[in-house]
């Protein structure tokens, strides 16, 4: 009887061991199971994170405007693609601080700002080591909602075209408020003499009046130069485009430069075949050839020789030129002759007339045709002055 209730405890303990074996590994693999989910789960969780950066970053980068994200410390957090080129940034800047990253002590007291006022509206800067590159900039603190910083958010928009443009709006002001106030003020002269005594004299009278009379007509010329390149640039000008011969316009511009070629013993040369023609307005080309002819008239040298010339090129395109053989353009002058009032040589041009509007109403109606303007030139070797027209109707 004690062998067997011995053999029954044996069975016993090992039947029990063998269960608790068995629930000891299906509770290792519930374990294990319940592990792997909470991976799956956190690896999940952790790429749903990593896709919303993503997406951040996408969404950032496609802006125009400049972003900068900064944390609580001041440490940059993110910038989209447009900051680093705005700032010429080489290198990932994430969580260095504004100095390290940007090295502007103005951008560290904008953000000074931001902690004391909450938001920044606004703000201009100029970049440094740049030819005039201007960013406004607008803040604001990042609140949680019991009103703790949690960082900074600086969106940087791109002024420099604006500013560009406002410069180029004030000069033009200045220009025309010049060029108008030089002609009024010596018809007021002239006029105030000869109602002084001055128009009792026959001679001296009609010489007063030949003057006010030249100073009227600068103003109308001016006035009608104004009106021209305001419906060019707005184009309110419809080009009247069909074929044209080229020599033939070149002969009739010549006829009627020709008595003020003639006063400085200039000669101009036709080169144009007879048979070149363009697509292009014959009367806005007319008005092309003659501001080119006129000008190389009068900035040309005395008894030189003025060509004209022209030839087919690549693209269906006419170029073509006109050359002089005067004193020539500075190099530092060459981009600007076709600026509005811009004048190589200010003193002679007072001396010659003219708005100064002449080779920007040039460029304008060329490139109202498609075509291109330019100028070649060195001091002392004469100056070229090229444009381009479509050959035909593409």
């Amino acid at each position: 009887m004690p062998y067997i209730l011995l053999a029954i405890t044996v069975v016993g303990a090992i039947a029990l061991h063998l269960w608790w074996q068995r629930r000891y590994a299906r509770l290792q693999g519930e374990c294990a199971r319940q592990k792997q989910s909470i991976s799956d789960s956190q690896q999940k969780h952790d790429q749903e994170i990593m896709q919303k950066q993503a997406e951040q970053q996408a969404l950032f980068n496609s802006m125009t405007e400049g972003v900068l994200i900064l944390d609580p410390s001041g440490h940059v957090q993110l910038v989209n693609r447009s900051l680093q080129q705005f700032f010429d940034l080489k290198t990932d800047v994430r969580g260095q601080t504004l100095m390290e990253a940007f090295r502007l002590q103005e951008l560290v007291e904008l953000v000074r700002r931001i902690q004391e006022e909450r938001a920044v509206q606004d703000h201009e800067m100029e970049l440094p080591g740049t030819s005039g590159c201007w960013l406004q900039v607008n803040a604001a603190a990042v609140l949680d909602g019991g009103g703790v910083q949690h960082g900074s958010i600086l969106v940087f928009h791109d002024l420099t075209r604006l500013k560009q443009l406002e410069n180029t709006r004030q000069e033009f002001v200045a220009n025309v408020s010049h060029e108008l106030r030089t002609p009024l003020s010596l018809i007021k002269g002239f006029v105030e003499t000869l109602l002084d005594g001055a128009k009792n004299d026959p001679e001296l009278s009609t010489r007063f009046l030949q003057t006010i009379e030249k100073h009227a007509d600068r103003l109308t010329y001016l006035i009608e130069d104004l009106l021209t390149i305001s419906k060019l640039e707005s184009g309110q000008i419809v080009m009247n485009l069909h074929e044209v011969n080229l020599h033939e316009e070149v002969v009739r511009v010549i006829e009627d430069l020709q008595s003020r070629a003639s006063g400085k013993n200039v000669k101009l040369q036709n080169t144009l075949s007879p048979d070149l023609t363009a697509h292009a307005d014959a009367d806005r080309l007319e008005q092309v050839l003659f501001n080119l002819i006129e000008n190389a008239i009068k900035y040309g040298r005395e008894a030189g020789t003025i060509i004209i010339g022209g030839k087919p090129v690549a693209d269906n395109k006419i170029e073509m030129w006109v050359q002089d053989d005067g004193p020539g353009i500075p190099p530092e002058a060459r981009e600007r002759v076709f600026e509005r009032f811009y004048r190589v040589d200010r003193a002679r041009s007072r001396e010659t007339g003219g708005t100064g509007l002449g080779l920007s109403i040039v460029k304008h109606i060329v490139q109202a045709h498609s075509g291109e303007v330019s100028v070649k030139s060195e001091p002392g070797a004469g100056t070229t002055f090229f444009f381009t027209l479509p050959q035909s109707k593409e």
